[in-house]
């Protein structure tokens, strides 16, 4: 994959995963989904490119797209996360019982010793 590609394909990304960060905010599922199939896609056409692409010889821009869809990701990632920290804590108010899956919890305990 030349740097012509792949400054195109990390633009991609960037567009895709700023679509993905008002999808989350409208909490719309559908256009959710599609962002995530879109990444998959996008990814697949960086790693078709991989062994032509390395590291030391990505220039300013791809350098500063590939920042930009990292930071993008990640804050993406974390919004997801406290949706579903959020949807965690209503159902278990409406329900009245504490969380189901917990990390600490002992069964958990017990299949990470496995």
């Amino acid at each position: 994959m030349n740097s012509v590609q792949l400054r195109d394909t990390l633009r991609q990304m960037v567009a895709v995963l700023q679509v993905e960060r008002q999808a989350l905010a409208g909490l719309d599922l559908d256009a959710i989904m599609g962002c995530a199939n879109d990444k998959v896609a996008l990814c697949g056409t960086i790693d078709k490119g991989a062994p032509l692409t390395d590291p030391a010889l990505l220039d300013p821009e791809c350098r500063g797209l590939l920042d930009a869809a990292r930071r993008l990701n990640e804050v993406n990632r974390q919004v997801r996360n406290l949706i579903a920290a959020n949807i965690a804590a209503r159902l278990d108010a409406l329900t009245g019982s504490p969380a189901l899956y917990k990390a600490g919890s002992p069964a958990y305990a017990y299949a990470a010793v496995r």
